[in-house]
C-alpha cells in the first residue's frame, strides 16, 4: 500500500473559538466546518508555547520548549538538534516546506530540512521568510503612525486586494503550492510528499480585505473578555500589556470592529484551505493524503484589552488552538469534535504512526490515531510554557522603541520584575492550574468560569487538587528535562 502523504496547513496566531464549529457564530469557516464530515476537530487542543517560534520549535521535533532551551524569539534551532521535517526527508518524504519559518536560522541553507523551499518571496533554499504582514503594516500609513488614536491595537481593518496579493503574501504561498502539487501528478513521480504549507494569516496587524471583511456580520460578535487591569490577582506581564497599549478610550464597537476584521482573515485562511482541497481532489490526491490543520499559537484579539499576544500567559485564547485533522481513506476515523485533551507535540508520533517512520531521537508526543478512530481517552494533562528568569537579559528582545507597535509587550519584557518569568500551565480536565516562579500562582475552574476571570488559587476548597497537578508538574519535568543524543562520543 502506498504511503498516505501528509499536509500541514498552518495558521500564525488562530485561537480555536474562531471556528465556526467552536461556538463562533459571527465566523465563516465553512471549508473547516465540512471537514468535520470527514476528519476529528479537537475542541481541547493546546500548545506548548503561546509565541511563534519556541512553539514551532516544539511542534516541529515533538518535544517541550524547555528540553532545548527554545525560550525566545531570537534562538532558532541549531544544526544537530532534531527536526522532523529532516526525519521525514530522511525517510523517503519529498519534504515541500512553504511559507514561515522561525524555525531555522535564516542565514542557514534549509536543504538539510527539504526538497524544496519557497519563503513567499524568493525561491532559493537559503533566503529566510520575510513576514508579509510586516511588509504590508511598512506600506500602510495607519500602522506606522504612533499618532493614530488606537495604534498599539494592530487594527488595520479593511485594505485594498492589491496590497493584499503582492508579492510576499499568503497568496504567493498557496500559488507555489498548487503549482508543486500540479507539477507533482504531471511528473508521475509517486513518491509520497509531505508539504509544510505555513500561512501569515491571522497574525496582527489586523487587516483584510474584500469580499472576506465585509462578510462578518458585526451584530454577531459576542462580547469581550473584561480588562486584564480590572481583574484581581492576575500576572504583571499581561496587566503590563493591558496598561502600556492604552486602549481604555476605546468604544466596545472598536473592539468588536477588531475581532470582526481577525474572523475576517481566518475567513480567508479558511477560503484558501477550500481552494487546496479542491486542487487536491482535481489532481485525485485527496483520498490518499492526510490533512492536519492547525495554528502555532492564538491571539487575544481585544479579550482583557489586549491585542495580540504574550510569552508567558496562558489564557485559552492564545494557548488553546484549532487542530482538525483529515487521515487518509486508510485510517479509520470516527467524524467529529473531540473533547480530548491534546497537545501540538502529538503531531509527530501520530505521522510516525501513519508512515511507519520511527524518529532517530527521543520525543514526547502521543500518536492521536487512536482518538481519529474515536477514543476520547488520550492524556490527562496537557502543557503550556514561557517566561524567563532573572538575569536572562539576551531574552529581553531589547531595541524596540514607542513607534514599534509591539512597544507595549517589549517594553514589559525589559523589565527585572516578574513581568517577563518563568511559569507552567498545566491543564487537568476542568482545572487549568499555572505555576509562576516570581509570583502568585492561578488557578481556573473552566466549568464554573470559561472566561478565566477568577483567580481561585487561594480557595480551601480546590487545595488538594493543586497538590495533585503540581505533583504531575513535577512529574512532567522529570520526564521530559532534557534528552540524551543518539550518538556515542570517543572518551
Amino acid at each position: 500500500m502506498a504511503k498516505p502523504n501528509i499536509i500541514y496547513f498552518v495558521a500564525d496566531q488562530m485561537r480555536e473559538d474562531a471556528l465556526h464549529h467552536a461556538g463562533c457564530e459571527a465566523s465563516l469557516t465553512p471549508n473547516f466546518d465540512g471537514l468535520l464530515e470527514e476528519g476529528v476537530s479537537f475542541a481541547n487542543a493546546y500548545c506548548q508555547n503561546p509565541v511563534c517560534v519556541p512553539s514551532r520549535c516544539s511542534f516541529l521535533t515533538g518535544l517541550y520548549p524547555h528540553t532545548t532551551g527554545h525560550r525566545t524569539m531570537h534562538f532558532l534551532q541549531d544544526p544537530d538538534e532534531p527536526n522532523f521535517l529532516r526525519t521525514m526527508k530522511n525517510n523517503g518524504y519529498e519534504v515541500v516546506w512553504i511559507g514561515r519559518n522561525d524555525v531555522i536560522p535564516g542565514d542557514r541553507p534549509k536543504t538539510d530540512y527539504c526538497d524544496y523551499y519557497f519563503d513567499g518571496i524568493h525561491e532559493g533554499n537559503w533566503r529566510d521568510h520575510t513576514s508579509s504582514v510586516a511588509a504590508l503594516a511598512s506600506q500602510i500609513p495607519q500602522a506606522v503612525d504612533p499618532t493614530v488614536p488606537g495604534y498599539y491595537s494592530h487594527y488595520i481593518g479593511r485594505i485594498s486586494y492589491e496590497k493584499a496579493h503582492y508579492k510576499g503574501s499568503d497568496w504567493s504561498c498557496l500559488e507555489q503550492a498548487l503549482q508543486y502539487l500540479e507539477d507533482k501528478k504531471k511528473s508521475g513521480n509517486e513518491k509520497p510528499f509531505f508539504l509544510y504549507l505555513t500561512l501569515g494569516f491571522p497574525h496582527p496587524p489586523y487587516a483584510c480585505e474584500d469580499p472576506y471583511y465585509s462578510r462578518i456580520d458585526r451584530t454577531k460578535i459576542a462580547p469581550r473578555r473584561p480588562n486584564m487591569t480590572d481583574l484581581k490577582d492576575k500576572p504583571a506581564m499581561a496587566q503590563g500589556i493591558c496598561r502600556n497599549q492604552n486602549l481604555d478610550a476605546w468604544l466596545e464597537d472598536n473592539y468588536a470592529e477588531l475581532k470582526a476584521t481577525y474572523l475576517a482573515m481566518v475567513h480567508r485562511f479558511d477560503a484558501q484551505f477550500g481552494i487546496l482541497t479542491s486542487k487536491l481532489k482535481e489532481l485525485d490526491l485527496y483520498d490518499n493524503s492526510s490533512l492536519f490543520v492547525f495554528s502555532d499559537h492564538g491571539d487575544y484579539t481585544g479579550d482583557y484589552g489586549i491585542a495580540e499576544k504574550v510569552q508567558n500567559c496562558f489564557e485559552d485564547p492564545i494557548s488553546n488552538i484549532p487542530l482538525l485533522i483529515k487521515p487518509a481513506q486508510c485510517f479509520p476515523v470516527k467524524p467529529r469534535q473531540s473533547q480530548a485533551l491534546v497537545e501540538l507535540v502529538d503531531l509527530c508520533q501520530t505521522v510516525c504512526d501513519m508512515t511507519g517512520i520511527e524518529t532517530e531521537y527521543v520525543q514526547f508526543g502521543q500518536s492521536l490515531l487512536p482518538v481519529l478512530a474515536g477514543s476520547e481517552q488520550h492524556k490527562d494533562a496537557v502543557f503550556c510554557e514561557g517566561g524567563r528568569i532573572h538575569g536572562e537579559t539576551w531574552a529581553m528582545e531589547k531595541g524596540h522603541g514607542p513607534a514599534s507597535p509591539y512597544y507595549p509587550r517589549l517594553s514589559e519584557q525589559c523589565k527585572e520584575g516578574p513581568e517577563h518569568t518563568k511559569a507552567t500551565m498545566i491543564r487537568m480536565g476542568n482545572l487549568k492550574y499555572v505555576k509562576r516562579l516570581y509570583e502568585k500562582d492561578e488557578l481556573y475552574d473552566l466549568d464554573q468560569d470559561p472566561l478565566e476571570l477568577h483567580n481561585i488559587i487561594d480557595d480551601p476548597a480546590y487545595a488538594n487538587e493543586v497538590l495533585k497537578m503540581k505533583d504531575r508538574m513535577l512529574t512532567f519535568y522529570q520526564e521530559t528535562a532534557d534528552i540524551v543524543p543518539n550518538r556515542k562520543d570517543q572518551r
